[in-house]
Formats: C-alpha cells, structure tokens, sequence
C-alpha cells in the first residue's frame, strides 16, 4: 500500500522541479554594452535614455532597463607606428598623444585610467608599460622617435596587444587607439588572425590613419575597417599632421563621455554570435561595445 504513496511522491516532486526549472530558466539576467552617443555635428550628447537606445543578440531586440554614465575605468593602449614613414609626423605625434593622455585624466567621471604606450616600429615594443601614472605614459608618448630602415607592424600589435588585455582582464572597457601611417605594413598576418583575438579581447579599437592614403595592405585595411565597426571603435584619417592633435582631443572626450546600457536577456546556455546597438532617434549616432560576460561587474 506504500508503493502509490511513494510512486505519487516522487511525480510530484519531479513535476514541483521542472515548474521550478522553467520558472528560473524564464528569469531574464543582465548584460551591459558600452555606448558612445553622437549628435548631428560628432560631439557627445549630455545624456540618452532607455528609449533612445536598441539592442539587438542574433537580430532580436532586447529591453533596455537602464543607462548610466560610463564611469568603469579604461584599460588602454595607445599604438603608434613610429617607422620610417613617420618620420617627418613625429613631432606631430610628440603633440598630440600626451596632449590625449593628459586628457584622459580629466574625465569628470573620476574613473582613474590605466594607459599603456607600445611602438610598432620594426616589432611591438612596450614604450610605457600599463599605469594609473597618466604623466608617466604622455612622457613615455613624448620620448618616441621613428626607427630609420623600418616598417610598421600594426596587425601583430594589435594581435600581442590583444592577447595582453584578454590575459590582464583587469576592467570590462579596455580600449586600443592606433595611430598609424599610410606607411608599408610588413606584418604577416591574414585579418582574421587579427580580428579573431581582437573581439576577444572585448576592446573598443579606434585607429587614426596619417597622411595620404598609399598602397596599404589589403589584410591591414580590411582589419581597419571592420575592426573598428564591429568593435564599437572610430576610423579617422588625417591628411595632414598637424590635423593629428584636434581629432585625438576629440576622441579623449569620446571616450571619456559615454554609456553603459544594461539590457535583460533570457537565461540561455547558448551565447548570442551578434549583438548590435542602434537607435531610432533623429539627430543621435550610437555605436557599442558588448561586455564579455567574463568581464561583467
């Protein structure tokens, strides 16, 4: 007579669990990207709202619970290919990468900045290794000199780089700024050996491009292009040097005047391939970098 009792016992509890499992599987969780939000002239809006922002995994649309000032601190590395080609831009270079750094320091968010200074002339060198010092890395930024004889190497910076931000995993918003010449470019690299560890990495990559545009190699223009889309980054070209300081100025505000848009998502096992921002705003420009869910605080 115990058996029905028992046998009843142990359907109910496997029916109470699966409610409860479909239950927890149905709660949604969080996840944040960071956003940089444009007005119709390329400078940072004040301030976005939930409604002003979509965002899409695999093309679906997620609901945005809320925006807060970016105030995460930035891991960043500042790449300058300091080759031969770079040679009569160096002074420029001298003026403009200290100038961004300082700028750095007066985010009013009161995040304190890691920032790394790495050449590319003939290899990747460490110029200034990562610190919270921001006087430290301009210094660093103004004792570069172009490497006579030499080609830049930005596609195996961008790569060691990369590798370095995944290993350090210090903060969600590492972010790679390149700045690059028009120059030969001797890495031996096929972009996808490039892109596939740089959206690893989870890093924004902004490059700004000097001087007249030459025959580049395809794998470096390609790695240009879609790195900086699909990684919420900027491309900017400047023809001429001097030009250099204005855009890496207006880029220190950029980054230092941005969102973190936290949306809900399903409980899933299966990471999204995609995940887009957009938004429906007349007037607004956005663009994103998702959070690694590794990374997420």
């Amino acid at each position: 007579m115990r058996r029905p009792s028992f046998f009843v016992l142990a359907v109910s509890l496997t029916v109470s669990l699966a409610v409860l499992g479909a239950r927890l599987g149905a709660q949604p969780n969080e996840r944040s990207v960071f956003v940089t939000a444009l007005d119709k002239s390329g400078a940072p809006v004040p301030s976005i709202g939930p409604t002003d922002v979509v965002v899409t995994e695999d093309k679906v649309a997620r609901e945005v619970v809320r925006v807060v000032p970016a105030t995460d601190p930035m891991e960043l590395a500042v790449l300058i290919d300091n080759s031969q080609a770079a040679e009569s831009f160096i002074r420029d270079y001298r003026d403009a990468i200290p100038a961004f750094i300082r700028a750095l320091a007066e985010d009013d968010t009161g995040a304190h900045h890691q920032v790394a200074v790495i050449t590319l002339g003939e290899r990747p060198t460490i110029n200034t290794d990562y610190t919270l010092d921001l006087e430290r890395a301009a210094q660093g930024a103004m004792r570069v000199f172009s490497t006579p004889g030499s080609g830049a190497y930005l596609l195996d910076g961008i790569i060691e780089t990369s590798h370095g931000i995944a290993k350090r995993a210090t903060t969600p918003r590492p972010v790679i700024v390149a700045i690059s010449t028009e120059g030969p470019e001797l890495s031996d690299q096929h972009y996808e050996s490039v892109l596939e560890p740089l959206r690893a990495s989870g890093a924004a990559f902004h490059a700004l491009l000097v001087g007249r545009p030459e025959n580049a190699s395809q794998d470096r223009n390609i790695v240009v292009d879609v790195g900086t889309r699909d990684t919420g980054g900027s491309r900017q070209t400047v023809l001429a040097s001097t030009g250099l300081k204005p855009r890496m100025l207006q880029l220190a505000t950029v980054l230092t005047h941005q969102f973190k848009v936290t949306y809900a998502r399903p409980q899933s096992l299966i990471q999204p391939k995609t995940i887009a921002v957009s938004t429906k705003k007349p007037g607004l420009t956005v663009r994103g970098t998702p959070i690694p869910a590794s990374r997420e605080r």
